[in-house]
């Protein structure tokens, strides 16, 4: 694996990891997170307006840091997975697994055999345009990190299944689609939420999986750090501007 990505997978395993969602079309934004110290970034592909091109610039903005280039596709499709890992991504957040089937077809998509069936190109920038050794770079990218997001109730009721498929990095709780499915739309600290994030960090522990979540305050930045979520995404990069940018007219 890369040296940064073998560093982040150090790191996790200590201590809680950072960074952002990011939605912005500038790479110089992306570039600014990483010189603010982000762990990752998650570069937005499923809500966000990055094309194919822009996402080529931003993993690059990325490269000579030590900020992982994350990309949350799409879905399941095989050829939104590969092209993102083609292009040069540290790693991959998979949105909407809700049962293990899915889970496993995450792993496929995402790996070169014997984990999985990603399709095989040696002439993409993963792989220096063919300059790398073949063997060597098939086993470097299956070592690039994989993150699924389980965001309704059918996911988190299946939570000890998924967790059961190997090549899983970290499984990611999104709150915003998580209270949706609850019931209460948009009400990240509803207690019928946080309670059922606090049980998965539970069952988590219990069988050893590394837990993300999504955080917009600094209150639940902390909340989630102490109780043991490592991997924690704070706000979107437009967001964190914009509420910087209302602070300069609250100052005059």
């Amino acid at each position: 694996m890369s040296a940064k990505t073998e560093f982040f997978k150090k790191t996790i395993n200590q201590t809680a990891v950072w960074g952002c969602f990011s939605k912005t079309t500038d790479s110089s934004f992306v570039e600014a997170m990483a010189v603010a110290g982000a762990n990752f970034v998650i570069l937005d592909m499923e809500h966000g307006p990055i094309t194919t091109e822009t996402l080529k610039t931003h993993i690059m903005a990325l490269k000579a840091t030590n900020t992982l280039a994350i990309v949350r596709v799409e879905g399941f499709d095989s050829n939104t997975i590969g092209k993102a890992l083609d292009l040069g991504a540290d790693g991959i957040q998979v949105p909407s697994v809700s049962t293990a089937e899915e889970a496993k077809i995450a792993v496929q998509k995402a790996k070169f055999f014997p984990e999985g069936e990603r399709g095989v190109c040696r002439f993409v920038r993963a792989a220096d345009y063919s300059d790398k050794e073949r063997t060597a770079y098939f086993k470097e990218a299956n070592q690039n990190l994989l993150i699924i997001q389980l965001e309704g109730k059918e996911g988190l009721d299946n939570f000890e299944e998924i967790v059961t498929i190997n090549g899983i990095d970290i499984i990611f709780i999104g709150p915003y689609d998580l209270s949706q499915s609850l019931g209460v739309p948009g009400q990240i600290e509803h207690p019928l939420v946080t309670n059922k994030i606090e049980e998965l960090i539970l069952l988590a522990k219990k069988n050893n999986v590394t837990l993300g979540t999504f955080c917009d305050t600094p209150q639940q930045l902390k909340k989630w750090n102490a109780l043991g979520i490592a991997y924690l995404a704070y706000s979107v990069d437009v967001g964190i501007f914009k509420d910087a940018v209302q602070q300069i007219g609250k100052n005059l």
